[in-house]
């Protein structure tokens, strides 16, 4: 980085600028909220407010303290790496910024005072209590992509490919030398040479040789619901596989073709061509899938069901980190930044936190709804409608569709509708790649089980004859698949099926 690139950068999510008169203790929430987060770069010696260049030769022992910060103001220590940058100061001196580079941590840091703090775009926020829960849960998955393969070898890397991503991104070593030098991808242990799962997904011959699931997969349907057996509707079922690059690549310009177009006079007396989806939005919901996946989820793959009245993209995880529905649209936080900063060099990935908000604005000028979010047990599902807000869906061919039956029952259904329930929890079931006597099961409880009825494992126990343990294992799965919830002040472990309201999101 040169100074030129330091004083022209805009503070963001990875980058920051201080002053070399800094407190150290005011050093520390920065540090540790760049390592709660994506990591990022603090240019020491500029003022953050004017960019007035102080460099740091002038000021050896303020910067011996600041060297320290990392390793006395925070806990656990936050590693952190040092480069120093040449410059002329504003009093006409050859001088040095220096630039403290703090990679992303697995761990979950607090400063000297045992606050906690996020980088959340220019800012470092502070956490409360659930906040700082929150994260230490998701901190145990993020790094997935750091995990080595077993049994992966530098030959099942495809060098070339490499080769070309360096000549996109302007590093001018050679592919083997970023590979071991950078970010991890490659390391040596004990002797013995260890590639990451970042390393495989993104640069490897034959990624899905190491995660058969790691893939996309398009399923086209015919109507606005999914129908199972003998009315299985499914008209498009298409699998994308290969590094990331050609699964996006791929999937999106597949997903382009399955798109309707109406042309129309426009007001002005040219004809206008409108899609049912605005292009940025399709690419989003699927670039977000992909980068934000929980590839430790291994039994299956990101899906993309297409309905007549909307798309639904299912991604293996919840949100992560402090991402919910309510502040997708301005929280940021990566669960593979690896794989995040990858795509962006392709331009897939915008600005950190903007693609999300550029969606609903798009969705917004094109009059559609709002994207929906929705999490079960394991999955992440983004919603997207071709209906006009004002109540119309877009069709090419067929009047206005009557909104009230626009509902997304296959997600969200209503428990009172015995035959559609029952479809619901089947899907949910096979999801989860729970085999068919759990099936069966489970389909049996809630045929037993009345609306409202309160129940535990004893309950099941008694309905399918079967041992304590295998009970209270149903019921788990139950639990898992969120077609349950807790009932308090009925005693331990006791539950009800949810209804219609409380099933959105869950199922």
């Amino acid at each position: 980085m040169t100074i030129e690139e330091v004083l022209a950068f805009d503070e963001m999510q990875i980058f920051d600028r201080k002053s070399i008169h800094i407190e150290p203790k005011s050093l520390a929430v920065t540090i540790v909220a760049f390592a709660n987060a994506d990591g990022g770069t603090v240019a020491i010696g500029v003022s953050d407010k004017t960019r007035r260049i102080e460099g740091t030769d002038y000021d050896i022992r303020q910067l011996n303290e600041l060297l320290t910060v990392p390793y006395d103001f925070c806990e656990p220590t936050v590693q952190v790496s040092i480069e120093k940058v040449p410059c002329i100061d504003d009093k006409g001196r050859e001088n040095h910024v220096v630039l403290m580079h703090i990679e992303p941590s697995p761990h979950v840091h607090s400063n000297q005072a045992d606050e906690v703090y996020l980088r959340v775009g220019d800012k470092s926020k502070k956490l409360g209590f659930d906040d700082r829960l929150q994260l230490t849960y998701d901190k145990g998955e993020r790094f997935f992509e750091d995990k080595p393969v077993p049994d992966a070898e530098l030959e099942d890397l495809d060098i070339d490919f490499v080769g070309d991503y360096l000549r996109k991104i302007g590093y001018q070593k050679s592919a083997i030398s970023y590979l071991t030098e950078n970010k991890g991808f490659v390391k040596k242990k004990d002797g013995k040479i260890q590639i990451s799962t970042a390393a495989i997904l993104l640069f490897g011959r034959n990624p899905q040789n190491f995660f058969p699931r790691a893939r996309i997969r398009f399923i086209r349907y015919d109507g606005e619901e999914e129908h199972f057996g003998a009315e299985m509707n499914v008209v498009k079922d298409v699998i994308f596989e290969g590094n990331i690059l050609k699964m996006v690549t791929d999937s999106i310009s597949y997903l382009d073709t399955q798109i309707k177009e109406k042309t129309y006079l426009g007001k002005e007396g040219l004809f206008v061509t409108e899609e049912e989806y605005p292009k940025f939005v399709r690419q989003e919901i699927v670039v977000n899938a992909v980068t934000h996946r929980a590839y430790s989820i291994s039994g299956t793959d990101i899906q993309i069901k297409m309905f007549d009245n909307r798309i639904v993209v299912e991604s293996p995880g919840k949100l992560p980190g402090l991402v919910r529905a309510d502040n997708i649209r301005n929280t940021h936080f990566s669960r593979n930044p690896k794989i995040a900063e990858f795509l962006k060099a392709y331009n897939y990935v915008k600005e950190y936190g903007e693609g999300v908000d550029r969606m609903y604005r798009e969705m917004s000028d094109a009059g559609l709804q709002e994207p929906q979010y929705y999490t079960n047990a394991f999955l992440l599902q983004t919603v997207v409608y071709n209906i006009k807000k004002e109540g119309s869906a877009f069709n090419v061919c067929n009047p206005a569709i009557d909104v009230e039956k626009l509902a997304i029952r296959n997600e969200k259904p209503a428990i009172g509708d015995k035959k559609l329930a029952i479809e619901i929890l089947e899907s949910a079931i096979r999801r989860q790649n729970y085999n068919e006597p759990t099936l069966k099961n489970i389909i049996t409880i809630y045929n037993v089980i009345e609306t409202d009825q309160i129940f535990g494992a004893p309950e099941v126990k008694d309905i399918l004859k079967c041992s304590v343990s295998a009970s209270k294992e149903i019921m788990k799965k139950l639990r898992d698949i969120g077609a349950i919830q807790n009932v308090k002040g009925k005693g331990k472990g006791k539950y009800r099926f949810v209804n219609i309201e409380e099933m959105k999101g869950q199922i």
